[in-house]
C-alpha cells in the first residue's frame, strides 16, 4: 500500500522536500525496515487478545503428549494456534509495505497461508478431539503437495529462463543441474519438506520462531542480493529480477517473529502450533526455490534438516531393528532425556542456528 506513495512523489515536482521524503518508498531497504516495524507492533498491539480469545475458545489448550518428557505436563492448559499471530502481522506488514504488483511477493504469501490453514485445520482437530494426533499425514502431506506444485509451476512459469528449472550447487559458479520440468516436483518437495522439518522442531519454548527468524534474516539478505543485477553478478549467482522484494516479507515475518517470541518465551503464554510451524517452513521452503538457493536451505536451516532426520532415523530403526537410535525424537526430545534443560536445548540449538546461517551465507562468495 505504500509503495503507491512512489506514484504520489511524481505529482509534486515543485516540492523537492516532499518528494524526496517519498521517494525513500522506491528503496527495499528502508520498506524492509517498516515491514520489521510494523510486523512487531501488530503481534505487541494485538497478542493478548488472541491469547486471551484462543485461551477462551480452546477450553483445556494444546494436548500434551503423555508418552512425552514428564516436564512438558506442567504446559497443560497452554493454548495454541499462535501462528494466527504470527501470520496476521506477517500479512499486515506484507500488505502495507510489499509491492503490489509483484508477483514473487504473492506466490510466496499464498504458499504460507495455504501451509498456515493446513496447520490451522489440524490445530483445530487437536484442541477440539483433545488428541496429539490431527487429520491424516498422508492426507495432509497430499494438500502441501498440491499447494507447493501449484507455487513451484507458478515460479518457473514467471521466470521463463532456462535456469528456472535448474538446480545450482554452492561453491561452484558453474556446476548446475538442468531437472527441465522435473524440476517443479524438486521444488514442491523442498518447500513440503521445509514446512515439516520446521515443524518437528517446534516443540520446546522458542525453539522454532528464533532459528526461523535467523534463517529469515539470511534469506532476506540472499533475496535482496539475488533480485539485484549488479550484486548478482559480483557474487556470481544467479540473478532473478523481482525476487529482491521478497526481503520486504522476510522483514514482516522478523517483526512478527519477535512479537511472538515476548509472548512464547519460557514459560509460553501461547503456543505456535502447526498453523504456525508449517506456514513458516512452507514460506522458507518458497523463498529458497524462487531464489534458486535451494541447497543454502539445507545448510542455513540445517537445525531443521537434523531435527526431521532425527525422526526418520528413529523410524527406520525401528521398524528394521526394534531398537531406537535415541532416546527419543525429534533429538531435542533426546537431549532432554540426557538430563539437559530446556533453556539449555533452546539456546544452544540458537546458537548452533547463528553458525549454520554463517556457513550457508558464506557460500555465496566462495564461487
Amino acid at each position: 500500500m505504500f509503495y503507491w506513495l512512489i506514484e504520489l512523489s511524481n505529482t509534486f515536482p515543485s516540492f523537492g522536500a516532499f518528494r524526496t521524503l517519498l521517494n525513500v518508498f522506491r528503496y527495499i531497504t528502508f520498506r524492509t525496515g517498516g515491514a520489521v516495524v510494523t510486523g512487531a507492533l501488530f503481534v505487541f498491539l494485538f497478542g493478548p487478545w488472541i491469547i486471551d480469545h484462543l485461551r477462551i475458545r480452546q477450553g483445556k489448550g494444546q494436548p500434551i503428549r503423555e508418552d512425552g518428557p514428564q516436564s512438558h505436563l506442567s504446559k497443560k492448559g497452554t493454548p495454541t494456534m499462535g501462528g494466527l499471530m504470527i501470520l496476521s502481522g506477517l500479512t499486515v506488514g506484507t500488505v502495507l509495505w510489499a509491492n503490489p504488483l509483484n508477483p514473487y511477493v504473492w506466490i510466496v504469501l499464498a504458499v504460507t497461508l495455504g501451509f498456515g490453514f493446513v496447520g490451522f485445520y489440524d490445530d483445530y482437530l487437536k484442541v477440539t478431539k483433545q488428541t496429539t494426533s490431527g487429520f491424516g499425514g498422508k492426507l495432509r502431506l497430499l494438500i502441501e503437495a498440491m499447494i507447493a506444485l501449484v507455487a513451484c509451476y507458478a515460479l518457473v512459469r514467471l521466470n521463463r529462463d532456462p535456469s528456472s528449472t535448474a538446480l545450482a550447487i554452492p561453491f561452484f559458479k558453474d556446476v548446475v543441474l538442468h531437472f527441465g520440468w522435473f524440476f517443479v516436483i524438486f521444488g514442491a518437495f523442498v518447500i513440503v519438506g521445509a514446512g515439516n522439518a520446521v515443524n518437528l522442531t517446534d516443540g520446546l519454548d522458542g525453539l522454532a520462531i528464533v532459528p526461523v527468524m535467523i534463517a529469515t534474516a539470511s534469506f532476506a539478505m540472499i533475496a535482496y542480493l539475488a533480485g539485484n543485477a549488479v550484486f548478482a553478478d559480483y557474487l556470481q549467482i544467479k540473478y532473478v529480477a523481482g525476487t529482491g522484494e521478497l526481503a520486504v516479507l522476510c522483514g514482516a515475518l522478523l517483526g512478527a517473529g519477535l512479537g511472538f517470541l515476548w509472548f512464547n518465551a519460557p514459560p509460553a503464554s501461547i503456543f505456535m502450533g502447526d498453523t504456525g510451524s508449517l506456514a513458516l517452513g512452507g514460506m522458507l521452503g518458497a523463498i529458497a526455490v524462487a531464489v534458486k538457493h535451494e541447497i543454502v536451505l539445507a545448510v542455513i536451516g540445517g537445525l531443521f534438516v537434523l531435527e526431521a532426520v532425527s525422526v526418520i532415523v528413529q523410524v527406520v530403526s525401528f521398524k528394521l531393528t526394534g531398537k531406537r537410535i535415541f532416546k527419543m525424537a525429534p533429538i531435542h526430545h533426546h537431549f532432554e532425556q540426557l538430563g539437559w534443560t530446556e533453556p539449555q536445548i533452546v539456546i544452544r540449538f540458537w546458537i548452533i542456528s547463528v553458525m549454520l546461517a554463517l556457513a550457508g551465507l558464506s557460500t555465496l562468495k566462495l564461487r
